[in-house]
């Protein structure tokens, strides 16, 4: 479901707008930061902690603790290179980490590909909707589930 058609070429992107980011925040990008944030783009799908600490320890061949996958991954929300999935428990590198955004998600139910849209009409609309119930929003994300066009070609 993924737009990319050179996943080296997005990585890298990803990699080098992580890296100008935490240049500019004066923090440090890790080895194994940058080792799961590199896993979790060459996957383009949400990838759950458990499924990067195997992918891990394939890498570095040995067996990474459960909290230093979660601290990485801590690291890389707090800093908006990835987005949660909430509904698959998993995680997705972020195209645009530069900018805090809202979050809108299509996810397949079949392949549980993910997409993000950003829409600033539906931004604005959600806005609304929270001064119309005099609800003050903090954060926004939305999970929208369905099968994706590869799937339904499979279907066929």
């Amino acid at each position: 479901m993924s737009s990319c058609q050179n996943h080296q070429h997005c990585t890298e992107d990803a990699m080098n707008n992580v890296r100008e980011v935490c240049l500019q925040k004066g923090i440090r990008f890790t080895a194994l930061r940058e080792q799961v944030l590199t896993l979790v783009w060459q996957s383009h799908k949400p990838l759950g902690a458990y499924d990067l600490m195997d992918m891990l320890a394939e890498v570095s061949h040995r067996r990474i603790a459960p909290p230093t996958v979660y601290r990485a991954l801590d690291f890389l929300l707090g800093i908006g290179a990835i987005h949660k999935i909430n509904s698959l428990n998993g995680y997705i590198g972020c195209p645009s980490p530069k900018s805090e955004h809202p979050s809108y998600f299509f996810i397949c139910t079949q392949c549980h590909s993910a997409s993000e849209c950003i829409d600033v009409t539906l931004k604005n609309q959600i806005e609304q909707l929270g001064k119309e119930h005099q609800f003050a929003i903090e954060k926004q994300w939305l999970e929208v589930l369905g099968v994706c066009q590869a799937c339904r070609g499979q279907a066929r």
